[in-house]
């Protein structure tokens, strides 16, 4: 088994597919297909289920192939820890993300940090809360911005960075529109605008209502924060959303306005794994987000 092998093996798990998995390569197919079946008969296993022109990955395939993914990110960070040694502010950073931070905050934090590092890389991955936590575990990243941070994941490492307030978003002639602020209890009847099950910040509304008595009535649902701003902006309800994802894209048509009694908020942060070390232009970009938010929390505290 070599790496070769290995190499043609991963793009053809990706693609389930040899012949564009061959001109990715920029080989030619019968190569591919006689390093699969070379390593095949040399672990004694069929790693593939043919279906003509198609591939997909039988059980033990797939066992095979998590564990090669660990192997093949253990030594692309291998090389990369020996290239960005030599020069950690020319290196690359590695990070995924969810929705909600990726119109403002880490557009905001990446171009400070190009100030000061103009030479460092970027290669970004927006994921869902889920994949967020399991990409950093399994090592497919080694940093991940969140919101809210995990209270309960072992493997990881977890660092606040800031709180931010959770505000209303309703539509402009609704009948609350022009008050300063909405206590949560006068929402009771309202219909709300809300994520799917499972995703986490649809888990913080739903908590934050029935802490006070009541489940929200849901009338319509969105994919994503944008989704529910235009339903939102359409008049068909009003949401509950992270702050931030209202700075300089607050939708036509609606109003913001904060809550309180309760107040509602959200940890955001940034999670690294407990038993691997960050990469040399990783560590400098995690020493500048705590920084960044440092300064900026000082700020804040000023006016």
């Amino acid at each position: 088994m070599d790496f070769r092998q290995i190499r043609y093996f991963m793009e053809v798990a990706n693609r389930e597919h040899v012949t564009e998995a061959a001109d990715n390569l920029h080989v030619a197919q019968s190569s591919v297909s006689r390093q699969i079946v070379n390593l095949e008969s040399e672990l004694g296993v069929d790693l593939f289920i043919r279906e003509g022109r198609r591939v997909r990955l039988t059980p033990i395939g797939k066992i095979f192939y998590e564990r090669m993914k660990n192997a093949m990110n253990v030594m692309d960070d291998a090389r990369r820890e020996v290239e960005e040694y030599l020069d950690p502010e020319k290196g690359t950073v590695r990070i995924t993300f969810p929705i909600s931070l990726a119109a403002y905050t880490l557009p905001t934090v990446i171009y400070a940090f190009r100030l000061r590092y103009p030479d460092a890389k970027f290669q970004l991955k927006q994921a869902l809360y889920r994949d967020l936590i399991d990409g950093v575990v399994k090592g497919d990243f080694n940093l991940a911005l969140i919101g809210p941070l995990p209270l309960e994941e072992k493997k990881l490492k977890r660092k606040i960075l800031f709180t931010e307030n959770i505000v209303a978003l309703l539509p402009i002639h609704h009948r609350l529109a022009k008050k300063p602020t909405i206590k949560l209890q006068e929402l009771v009847d309202e219909p709300f605008c809300l994520l799917p099950e499972g995703f986490v910040f649809r888990d913080i509304v739903m908590d934050a209502c029935q802490n006070i008595g009541f489940t929200p009535k849901v009338s319509f649902e969105g994919d994503d924060i944008d989704a529910l701003k235009g339903l939102v902006s359409a008049g068909l309800g009003i949401a509950l959303m992270p702050e931030v994802t209202l700075v300089d894209s607050l939708p036509r048509s609606t109003v913001k306005i904060p809550l309180v009694e309760p107040s509602v908020t959200r940890t955001v942060g940034v999670i690294t794994p407990k038993d691997r070390e960050l990469l040399p232009t990783e560590r400098l970009f995690y020493d500048f987000l705590q920084e960044f938010f440092a300064r900026l929390d000082e700020f804040n505290q000023s006016f």
